[in-house]
């Protein structure tokens, strides 16, 4: 088990656009800036995502970035969006250039959330792929019920396909995180570490999601881990963050890069590689 960072642990210093509104940092995070914050974290650990698209470099930044990582003693990850077979094809290929044993996918078709009985065939459709190169597809949970996509990876049964849980991600299904890291933990192949609170609003009419840095929210560790001992991959922790955002997008950025530092800091007593 390694503990690591992801393109989610700095979406604000990276940027996005979102409901017609944008963070636009004068000096966005790059990938290779990301190699640079994963040193400076102390973490071996860096898992690639679709809102910082490595595949979208050129291929001379892309070989840039894999050389970076190797001299730095990094471990890549490679992280996308999407089941479509030729695209899912080309992304293995791609996590092969960068040495890394798991691929990591938001399960969508087209840009949007296909019915659950589209998915077993585009799986089907990409395990020779998997099984030829020894490459893991892990499908991010967030947007399928717990026990549906345990049922499926059930029904695949290959050690090449499981899960990068995220469980805070499933509290829009809605599914409390406890449900579904212990419905999932037998297909666990990476886990996205995003803690939280949930507190009232003041009128007590409502609720209120919002991060926290690791282990300073409502996510109990010890109990977490010890479900996920059901797993039976050799799992990757990856700190990401959901820092509210502040009266400037600077400041915004400040926070997000203290709270990556806490997170490190407070994970560090349960993985110290």
């Amino acid at each position: 088990m390694k503990l690591g960072i992801n393109t989610y642990t700095y979406m604000w210093a990276i940027g996005f656009e979102n409901a017609g509104k944008a963070a636009r940092p004068a000096q966005p995070l790059t990938a290779l800036g990301l190699l640079g914050k994963a040193q400076q974290l102390g973490v071996r650990l860096v898992q690639t995502g679709p809102n910082l698209p490595i595949d979208q470099l050129p291929a001379a930044e892309q070989a840039m970035f894999i050389t970076a990582a190797s001299q730095a003693g990094i471990t890549l990850e490679h992280g996308t969006r999407g089941l479509e077979t030729g695209h899912l094809e080309r992304q293995v290929a791609l996590a092969q250039s960068m040495g890394a044993s798991l691929l990591r996918t938001v399960p969508e078709i087209d840009g949007q959330n296909p019915p659950l009985w589209h998915i077993p065939p585009l799986l089907h459709a990409i395990l020779p792929t998997l099984e030829r190169t020894g490459m893991r597809l892990g499908l991010e949970n967030g947007r399928i019920p717990a026990a549906a996509l345990r049922r499926m990876l059930d029904g695949i049964g290959s050690p090449h396909v499981g899960v990068v849980l995220d469980m805070v991600n499933s509290l829009a299904v809605p599914e409390g995180w406890r449900e579904v890291t212990q419905v999932l933990a037998p297909h666990v192949m990476c886990l996205h570490f995003k803690d939280f609170i949930i507190r009232r609003h003041w009128s007590m009419m409502g609720f209120v999601c919002e991060g926290a840095p690791a282990g300073e929210g409502q996510l109990e560790i010890p109990w977490l881990f010890n479900t996920l001992a059901a797993s039976p991959y050799d799992y990757n922790v990856i700190i990401e963050l959901w820092p509210p955002e502040q009266a400037t997008l600077e400041q915004t950025i400040l926070l997000e890069q203290e709270w990556a530092e806490q997170s490190v800091a407070n994970l560090r007593q349960y993985i110290p590689e």
